[in-house]
């Protein structure tokens, strides 16, 4: 079974920046895609970023030119860099990978609550 580890949640203010991690218990390079989703109270998981095995990235607008997704194949590893935050960015965020197989993989989520 596959496990998805995420950290980096946190309380921040309004054009403050925080880090996600999410550690994949399989080979990155099974990996066709990972990516990063969040769900607000009262509303439906929405796509926020996503990597392909080829590198190609893709982002919400909401958060095209502010946040960055990257990965460490060496540590199995995507991040989710998130900068001038503000307060609608405000969620539960998920990791999520599609490996090779199209198996589909969900983190446990965690917390970015951003207020002043």
């Amino acid at each position: 079974q596959v496990q998805l580890v995420e950290s980096g949640g946190n309380l921040v203010q309004p054009g403050g920046s925080l880090r996600l991690s999410c550690a994949a218990s399989i080979n990155i390079f099974s990996i066709k895609a990972l990516g990063w989703y969040r769900q607000a109270p009262g509303k439906e998981r929405e796509l926020v970023a996503r990597i392909t095995s080829d590198g190609s990235t893709n982002y919400a607008d909401s958060v095209k030119g502010r946040f960055t997704i990257s990965r460490d194949n060496a540590k199995n590893t995507v991040y989710l860099q998130m900068n001038s935050l503000k307060p609608e960015d405000t969620a539960v965020y998920y990791c999520n990978i599609v490996d090779k197989w199209n198996s589909g993989y969900w983190g446990q989520g965690t917390q970015v609550t951003v207020s002043s």
